[in-house]
């Protein structure tokens, strides 16, 4: 299992839950369950979102490994300027 903080915007979608647990073991399936657990994100999650990994932001990285031990935040799509 892995804790997924949600960014304040999208927590409507997540019952007002600022921290949802699922199982997932890459940045992909982070998403799927996301999706799975709470239809309500799918809608953002395929107009694009970002998800921070101990930090560092991601973008479409999909095999990125992620596990228990890993800070994870999932926003909406962070453009940099």
């Amino acid at each position: 299992m892995v804790r997924v903080k949600i960014w304040g915007s999208l927590r409507v979608h997540t019952g007002g839950e600022a921290e949802v647990e699922i199982e997932a073991r890459n940045f992909k399936e982070v998403l799927d369950r996301l999706a799975e657990h709470y239809p309500g994100l799918r809608p953002q999650i395929e107009r694009g979102v970002s998800l921070a990994v101990d930090g560092r932001i991601y973008r479409q990285a999909w095999f990125t490994e992620v596990g228990p031990e890993n800070e994870i935040v999932l926003m909406p799509y962070m453009q940099g300027g």
